[in-house]
C-alpha cells in the first residue's frame, strides 16, 4: 500500500509540476498580450497642444491639491499630479478609452510623443477588460491602467527597449 501511495504522490506532483510549467507562461502570454513595446523619447517641457479629436474628452486641470505637473521633476515627482488627471477624467467619464486617457494627459501638459497606449479591443473585436497607458518621464514611465471601473497606477524603469508597456500598442494619431 505503501508504494502506491507514494507513486500516487509522485504523480500528483509530476502533475502539478507540468500544470505550472504550462499555465505560468500562458497566464504570462495572456496578460502581457494586450502591449507592445515602441521607443518614446522623454517629455519635453513645451506646452500641450490641443486634441484635434471630437471624441476625446478632456478635463479642466485637476484642482491645486493634486499638484501640478513638474518639467524638471521624477517620474515619482509627477505621479500624484498623473493620477489626479486620470480620476478627474473617470470621474466625468466613467467609460473613458485609451484616446480619451493620452489626449486628456496632453491637455494637462504630459507629451503626447511620450505616450503608449493599449487598443480599447481584443483581437476578436470585444472591449478590452482594461486598458493601460504610460508616459515616458526620463528613466522611468509613469504607467495607469483602467478597466472595469478600477484605476491603477505606478512609475516603473523604461524597458531595455526604451519603451514602457510590453506587447501590443496602437499608434497614437489624434
Amino acid at each position: 500500500m505503501q508504494t502506491r501511495a507514494g507513486e500516487s504522490e509522485t504523480r500528483d506532483r509530476s502533475r502539478m509540476r507540468w500544470a505550472l510549467g504550462v499555465l505560468v507562461p500562458v497566464a504570462l502570454t495572456v496578460v502581457l498580450a494586450g502591449c507592445t513595446p515602441s521607443a518614446n523619447p522623454a517629455p519635453s517641457s513645451a506646452a500641450p497642444s490641443p486634441s484635434a479629436s471630437s471624441s476625446a474628452t478632456p478635463t479642466a486641470a485637476p484642482t491645486a491639491t493634486a499638484g501640478a505637473l513638474d518639467p524638471a521633476g521624477s517620474a515619482a515627482d509627477n505621479k500624484a499630479f498623473f493620477d489626479s488627471v486620470n480620476q478627474a477624467l473617470i470621474a466625468s467619464n466613467p467609460g473613458a478609452g485609451g484616446q480619451d486617457f493620452t489626449s486628456n494627459l496632453r491637455t494637462n501638459g504630459f507629451d503626447i510623443a511620450a505616450m503608449q497606449v493599449t487598443p480599447d479591443t481584443t483581437t476578436v473585436g470585444v472591449a478590452a477588460d482594461s486598458i493601460q497607458f504610460s508616459v515616458r518621464w526620463g528613466d522611468d514611465c509613469l504607467i495607469g491602467q483602467y478597466g472595469q471601473g478600477h484605476y491603477e497606477s505606478l512609475v516603473a524603469p523604461a524597458l531595455g527597449t526604451g519603451a514602457c508597456l510590453v506587447g501590443q500598442t496602437r499608434a497614437i494619431d489624434w
